[in-house]
């Protein structure tokens, strides 16, 4: 049976790390384990934000409004031209964002762990209206789930240390 060094490499440093007690963050008896369906998600108010709330839950599970933690948000989002021809036209754009978020102990109202990501993503302007249109949403979809899985994987990590 021939072994790659790749493969060889990999069973050892899974072996080394389950050795000293690591314990994959979304792996079976994780700490995002811990929080699923445990996190109610401030409700969405803006098309981006529905998104991003349809993303949290995915990746933390949908919670009842009886659920011990609340993660609130902050969201913010720009835009700015990033190219630009000889002739003063925009050819393309970044969609920047900001998440600040916190989770919250809905029983004490204490906040237990808050954070804030930041990304961009960028399209083109270049086609027609409609396309350009269609790039910026696509632009702006892509952002909103880039930040929901960010605060996502930031929210399992700081309650992970938390405990």
């Amino acid at each position: 049976m021939w072994w790659s060094r790749r493969g060889v490499l990999s069973a050892l440093a899974a072996g080394a790390l389950a050795a000293c007690g690591f314990t994959p963050a979304y792996g079976p008896g994780g700490p995002a384990a811990a929080l699923a369906g445990r996190v109610t998600v401030q409700a969405p108010v803006t098309g981006p934000e529905y998104i991003l709330v349809a993303r949290l839950e995915q990746r933390l599970g949908r919670a009842g409004d009886a659920a011990p933690l609340a993660l609130g948000y902050t969201f913010t989002t720009g835009q700015e031209a990033v190219a630009i021809t000889p002739a003063a036209e925009i050819t393309r754009y970044n969609v920047t964002g900001t998440l600040d978020w916190r989770l919250t102990d809905t029983a004490t109202g204490a906040v237990t762990a808050s954070g804030q990501v930041r990304s961009f993503t960028s399209y083109s302007a270049t086609g027609s209206t409609i396309a350009t249109r269609a790039a910026r949403e696509d632009a702006t979809e892509r952002l909103v789930t880039i930040l929901a899985d960010r605060t996502a994987d930031e929210v399992v990590l700081k309650t992970a240390a938390g405990r």
